[in-house]
């Protein structure tokens, strides 16, 4: 995902709704209300947070004169993200961005009229976020990581890089990144025949995620 592409869709979501209030410029000031289930501190988070406030600054979006931000950091604290997300609707914002699948979750049990737009999610169709990609309905719209069909890609192409490679694994936590149409993908590639697919375990949160790294894997099929 493109920083200004990400900008681009917020600011045209922005003016697309009611405004909030006036600055003592006389012009329209828009809220901003952003949620991530990252950590402040965490380098990628404030990554995408600065070039949320350069690219909206230069469109013309100015921090302190047409536009405010409220900012909500959750750590990864199941009750602390909803406790954001109710917050942040309390304010009613113009447009709230929802970084990662928890953030948008908590969002969207809160509101259904406050715009959404939604940052590195893996399967918005799959979490119930959006009906399609091409048209997304609702008050929910923004970037996938990835489209899924492109797995069954990565696994041609790691097959071509690595010949010799017989099994395949998938780590993931399902409450924070359903895979399952990844896995789904995977399992229908072209390699399919050369592939066995084991069933998938999931691990509990909170729990060493090593004992569980043989799960969603593939091996060379017996005759």
């Amino acid at each position: 995902m493109k920083p200004r592409e990400f900008v681009s869709l917020l600011g045209g979501a922005a003016a697309a709704w009611p405004l909030a209030a006036r600055a003592q410029q006389g012009e329209w000031v828009r809220r901003v209300g952003v949620l991530s289930n990252f950590a402040e501190s965490d380098l990628e988070a404030q990554s995408m947070v600065e070039a949320l406030h350069q690219t909206l600054q230069e469109l013309g979006w100015v921090e302190g004169r047409n536009l405010r931000f409220d900012h909500r950091w959750a750590a990864g604290n199941s009750t602390r993200i909803q406790a954001f997300a109710k917050a942040l609707v309390a304010l009613q914002p113009d447009v709230i961005v929802g970084h990662v699948t928890p953030a948008v979750a908590a969002l969207q049990k809160e509101t259904s009229t406050i715009p959404i737009v939604f940052i590195q999610v893996s399967d918005p169709i799959g979490a119930g976020f959006i009906a399609n990609l091409a048209h997304p309905g609702g008050n929910i719209t923004g970037f996938t990581t990835y489209e899924p069909t492109m797995v069954g890609k990565w696994v041609e192409m790691l097959k071509e890089m690595a010949p010799r490679v017989s099994r395949l694994a998938f780590l993931f936590n399902p409450q924070t990144a359903p895979l399952s149409p990844a896995i789904t993908k995977a399992r229908w590639s072209p390699l399919r025949d050369r592939l066995e697919a084991s069933e998938s375990s999931r691990w509990p949160p909170n729990t060493d995620y090593r004992p569980f790294l043989h799960t969603s894997s593939w091996s060379p099929k017996v005759a």
